[in-house]
């Protein structure tokens, strides 16, 4: 994807947050301009097209706005046609912690007929059914225990031939994982939080999904941050 595209879909995807406040619109635009991870997420291989989508700590729903301007962009015939064709779900369900988020995140987006947001700890929530699960820098927020417990859980919404796409930091990348764990100890203080984060290595992680039986292909998600942020796509056995 050009860096203009990538400009010109984050633009889009933010807009529908300016009535949210300056602060959600330019949280939007600017995460969404800068991270390299969704550009991957419109790619096929890893969100197929017409997928039940389950994002657990989805925050302000950032990657359904993106789907949405994706597929908006495509209806109306200025995708580029180098690219394929942008995937476009089905079902959106997004589960937060913060109401704040929730509350931001479903203003933005009340127009999409296919978004659902709800509030839940993941540590308890019920999982709906779904075809690919997403983690997007969620799981070091959680306890070990709860690490596990909640990804056995996906685990088994997704025995019949679904995916998992977790995007974890790489605690054995000192530099990398320094700098985005000082930058998540200060969202927990900003959400009022402890800062306690428990990160592991990329092996470690990888080790945990293979105790699961989950199969896991790995793609760095690092490019242009100072970050030791790694995508992992994971299937059941």
């Amino acid at each position: 994807m050009s860096g203009a595209l990538r400009v010109a879909l984050a633009d889009r995807a933010a807009a529908c947050y300016r009535p949210c406040g300056q602060w959600a619109w330019r949280f939007a635009r600017g995460k969404l301009r800068g991270d390299p991870m969704y550009a991957a997420l419109l790619d096929p291989v890893l969100l197929p097209d017409r997928a039940r989508v389950l994002d657990l700590g989805c925050g302000k729903a950032l990657v359904a706005a993106w789907l949405a301007a994706a597929a908006n962009l495509f209806r109306q015939g200025d995708w580029p046609p180098a690219l394929p064709p942008p995937p476009s779900p089905v079902g959106y369900h997004g589960i937060e912690r913060s109401a704040a988020d929730v509350a931001v995140a479903s203003r933005a987006l009340a127009g999409l007929s296919w978004l659902r947001i709800a509030g839940g700890d993941l540590r308890h929530v019920q999982l709906p059914p779904a075809d690919v699960v997403l983690l997007l820098d969620v799981l070091h927020y959680l306890e070990p225990e709860a690490q596990y417990a909640l990804l056995a859980r996906v685990r088994d919404q997704i025995s019949g031939g679904g995916r998992l796409l977790l995007r974890v930091g790489d605690a054995g990348a000192s530099a990398g994982y320094r700098i985005s764990a000082a930058v998540d100890r200060l969202v927990c203080l900003a959400r009022g939080q402890p800062p306690r984060l428990h990160g592991r290595s990329l092996d470690g992680w990888r080790e945990l999904l293979d105790d699961l039986a989950l199969d896991v292909h790995s793609l760095p998600m690092s490019d242009g941050t100072p970050f030791a942020n790694t995508l992992l796509l994971a299937r059941p056995r």
